[in-house]
């Protein structure tokens, strides 16, 4: 395999391990937020923020830890055949069974970018555009050229009422390294196929 394939692989391993290894700690501050919950809501001023910021947190969790799991082999597969099968068999089928989740990847990703431009207030249908422009804005007015140029900024509906382009952006983010350790797991797999190793 070509050197540029063994750096791609080292690297999208690299980051997407310390991510998931930030995104393993994210439970401790899930189970933080909810004990909060329960211990306000026997005060006089009960937390309206705990269960949804919970979520997030949760949402964070599974987005930016997929990557990492996907990495250490740990996903949930159907395996009627696939143990009885050699080494060889078992990366040559994964090289192109990979297609399928990258489809469906780029496809959620592409939702994704969507709705955070939605949550940003962008009701068109070129979300790219409104991002380029977003940027051109940012870098020429600060932050003030950048909030002229959104519209209105989407909020939770419920009592907290927090804006959700945070969380969108995260699982952006989660859905991107999960599309960069698919593209890996093809590299790995094609190096098998030819009896190498990555």
């Amino acid at each position: 395999m070509p050197q540029w394939v063994h750096l791609y692989v080292r690297a999208v391993d690299r980051i997407n391990y310390r991510v998931g290894r930030f995104a393993m700690y994210l439970l401790y501050a899930m189970m933080a937020v909810l004990i909060w919950s329960s211990v306000s809501k026997v005060t006089p001023w009960p937390s309206i923020w705990t269960l949804e910021m919970a979520q997030f947190i949760m949402v964070a969790y599974y987005m930016l830890g997929g990557p990492y799991s996907l990495q250490l082999d740990s996903n949930v597969r159907m395996d009627l055949l696939y143990h009885r099968w050699s080494p060889k068999t078992r990366a040559m089928v994964d090289a192109v069974s990979v297609f399928a989740l990258l489809f469906y990847l780029c496809v959620l990703f592409y939702g994704a970018i969507e709705s955070t431009a939605y949550a940003l207030g962008y009701f068109g249908d070129a979300p790219f555009t409104f991002y380029y422009e977003l940027g051109v804005d940012f870098l020429t007015g600060g932050f003030e050229g950048a909030k002229a140029h959104m519209g209105m900024i989407e909020r939770s509906p419920t009592a907290w009422r927090p804006v959700v382009w945070p969380i969108k952006l995260v699982m952006c983010f989660g859905v991107f390294l999960m599309i960069l350790q698919a593209i890996a797991f093809f590299f790995r797999d094609l190096a098998r196929v030819r009896g190498e190793e990555l």
